[in-house]
């Protein structure tokens, strides 16, 4: 299983261009990585924002679809918000972040399993209010 965050800020969310393999070199992904054997998906997601980002998250109910990556692994998206909404993400392995909004999530180039949860995406950004760990 593979895990991910829709970290959300206002009517923003998110993203994150890799900087490897060079095949996926430029592209953009939402935060994550793999559960590791005996973590929880929760803990996977809390743990991945803390090495990736440097910041705490807490966890909501899942966004979209679950994305096959391989016969045997998944691609699985949670909502989630910064514990300190003051907090500034920072791209530890990344090249760069980026806050998109439900209108230029389209105008990045997606790893193709993140493209598929761009309409999930834009259903969170266009949520009426609701907070990023509402379930």
């Amino acid at each position: 299983m593979v895990v991910g965050a829709a970290i959300r800020r206002g009517r923003t969310v998110l993203a994150q261009q890799r900087a490897y393999p060079a095949t996926a070199a430029g592209r953009w992904e939402l935060p994550g990585g793999r559960v590791e054997p005996g973590e929880s998906d929760v803990d996977a997601v809390v743990r991945e924002c803390a090495e990736e980002l440097g910041v705490g998250v807490r966890v909501g109910a899942a966004v979209g679809p679950d994305v096959a990556l391989s016969e045997r692994k998944v691609l699985r998206i949670y909502r989630a918000e910064l514990v300190d909404p003051l907090a500034e993400p920072h791209p530890h392995d990344h090249q760069a972040l980026r806050w998109l909004t439900a209108g230029r999530l389209g105008q990045v180039d997606w790893l193709p399993a993140d493209r598929v949860l761009v309409p999930a995406l834009r259903r969170l950004l266009r949520a009426n209010g609701q907070g990023a760990a509402d379930g």
